[in-house]
């Protein structure tokens, strides 16, 4: 982040007061998109006020079928409230969703070669690779500087330089939620991403630039979430996408996320609506609810502590991962938040059926119902570090080996680094994406 002024006023008066006073101040209420865009240095405000500890900008007031809901009251208590919900039921369950701006900023990078011999919107046409950010991250964030490497644009101005990339337009949307990302599908409870970038980003950029504007000239890339993304949507979009490259892309969930549940079910005790002490527990009565997947209030109270932390701990981060996975692989609008966890929040036990859910959309387990697509792509490119510290390539090489059963053909590399800071491998993929989409 930059260098800020922070204040904390108690009333409307004093917070008006000081946005008067200073002309670039922003105002922090939920700080779901503010915070997340200061620390990727994408915003330097001044001044930054606070308004969430003024009392009269909290509360819910009910009269009759006359509502009053304060501007900055926590979701928590909108979806809680007893009052509220025997009044009006549709706005308790809309605040225990989760929610995320609709209108997003979207940077294009244009190769040098674009503007050569290009005179009123005529000249050459070039094919569009789309960068999809891994889980924390933003297409925003690959273009800002980045100390002692390059950004994304920088590396594929030489890549393009030193002729081993053909000259492309590539595409960063920004694709962060208020759970810290998503996977790049259509989730009821996280939103409807694959939709916006097939159905949205696909045909805006389309229109707006000389794009070579078929499938075939068409491609999608990138690492961990992002790499997963990817790998998704050349399954099941063949339509919109003719290559795609999945840098260390989440694959074999039960390795890759079996293992984060219990220390996330244990930094989630920590908002249980009744804290432990010590004497004698029934069981059976303590675990009702969560035998179903369901949310006795715990996540609800995490997320709301989360948001308003300038910083999380790594159990709070990846706590929050973990939590963005189950509203993306196991959403249902009829359960507290939006979606099912797959582990019972008291015992910890697996619950068979949610995790069902979350296999149907295992890259390993899809590639048997989506053969006829893959085999469509003029380009598959894989790879990951043999030093995973999230253990990916074990389920990389499954996919490989899947791969190569169902007549797919793909490349796949294996190198010697984990899965942290490894954006170099895109010296090897950008130039894969372009030979195969040229």
């Amino acid at each position: 982040m930059y260098a800020f002024d922070y204040h904390r006023p108690t009333s409307v008066r004093q917070a008006a007061s000081l946005l008067a006073q200073n002309e670039d101040a922003k105002l922090l209420a939920g700080g779901h998109t503010l915070i997340p865009t200061m620390k990727q240095r994408l915003a330097a405000p001044s001044d930054l006020i606070d308004l969430r500890h003024i009392p009269e900008l909290k509360g819910i007031t009910v009269s009759g079928t006359s509502v009053r809901i304060g501007a900055c009251t926590p979701h928590a208590d909108v979806a809680g409230n007893a009052g509220l919900k025997a009044v009006c039921p549709a706005i308790c369950h809309l605040a225990s969703l989760i929610g995320d701006p609709h209108v997003r900023k979207l940077a294009v990078w244009l190769p040098p070669q674009y503007d050569s011999g290009a005179t009123h919107g005529r000249g050459k046409r070039f094919p569009v690779l789309v960068d999809l950010a891994g889980f924390m991250g933003s297409g925003l964030g690959h273009v800002a500087w980045k100390n002692f490497s390059e950004n994304l644009p920088e590396r594929a101005a030489r890549l393009v330089h030193e002729r081993r990339m053909a000259p492309a337009i590539l595409v960063f949307p920004d694709c962060f939620t208020a759970l810290g990302g998503n996977q790049y599908i259509n989730s009821s409870a996280v939103g409807r991403y694959a939709d916006y970038l097939v159905r949205e980003i696909v045909p805006f950029v389309d229109r707006e630039f000389r794009t070579r504007a078929a499938r075939e000239h068409r491609g999608c890339f990138g690492k961990s979430s992002g790499g997963y993304g990817a790998l998704v949507h050349g399954m099941k979009y063949p339509g919109t996408w003719g290559a795609v490259a999945c840098h260390s892309g989440d694959a074999y969930f039960d390795f890759v996320y079996r293992n984060d549940w219990p220390g996330a079910l244990t930094e989630l005790a920590k908002y249980r609506p009744k804290a432990f002490r010590a004497g004698r527990y029934d069981v059976l009565k303590m675990e009702r609810g969560a035998d179903r997947g369901l949310d006795d209030g715990r996540v609800r109270r995490f997320l709301e502590a989360v948001w308003r932390k300038p910083k999380l701990s790594f159990a709070e981060g990846h706590t929050l991962m973990i939590l963005c996975m189950a509203a993306t692989y196991d959403p249902d609008p009829r359960a507290p938040n939006g979606f099912r966890l797959p582990f019972n929040l008291e015992t910890g036990e697996l619950l068979p059926q949610r995790w069902r859910a979350w296999l149907r959309h295992d890259p390993i387990e899809m590639v048997g119902r989506h053969r006829d697509a893959l085999r469509k792509l003029r380009g598959l490119y894989i790879d990951c570090g043999w030093r995973d510290q999230y253990h990916i390539h074990y389920g990389a090489r499954i996919l490989s080996k899947r791969l190569t059963a169902a007549g797919i053909a793909h490349v796949y590399e294996e190198f010697d680094d984990t899965h942290s800071d490894i954006d170099y491998r895109l010296d090897v993929s950008l130039p894969f994406l372009t030979r195969a989409l040229s």
